[in-house]
């Protein structure tokens, strides 16, 4: 049994789950939209092009998401989707890119006495992120 991350969007569930996919290597699976449910009970609130449910695989985790109508959703808050990219040069493209129009820069890239390079971020969709590159101060 593994723990799945499921993440709600504002109604951009689609487009931010691409970028994350584009930007990480990812694999979207099955979209599921409003409109595809059999009969008007199915749905959620919104219009049918509302995403009920979909999948990104990455590696060997599943990242599973959704749009919430603007009454329902909530912002994300008590946790952080963790990467530790293998490189610095990977690092920096990744934060460039998940980090662009960030709501918030908690965090700016820097040394810590624990990673060469760590950041701490909630990107343009407000997904809270945190990324850290060990490098040379990995403990074997």
């Amino acid at each position: 049994m593994e723990p799945m991350i499921y993440l709600f969007f504002k109604g951009n569930c689609l487009e931010a789950m691409t970028r994350y996919a584009d930007i990480l290597g990812g694999e979207i699976g099955g979209v599921f939209r409003n409109g595809d449910a059999p009969d008007p009970e199915s749905r959620m609130p919104g219009g049918d092009d509302m995403v009920m449910n979909m999948a990104m695989k990455l590696g060997g985790a599943t990242l599973m998401a959704s749009d919430s109508s603007t009454e329902m959703y909530e912002r994300p808050q008590g946790f952080r989707i963790t990467l530790s990219p293998p490189s610095r040069a990977e690092f920096d493209r990744i934060y460039g890119a998940l980090a662009e129009n960030a709501q918030v820069v908690e965090m700016a890239p820097e040394e810590t006495f624990w990673a060469e390079r760590f950041a701490m971020f909630t990107d343009r969709y407000g997904t809270p992120w945190m990324l850290n590159f060990e490098g040379n101060k990995a403990q074997n």
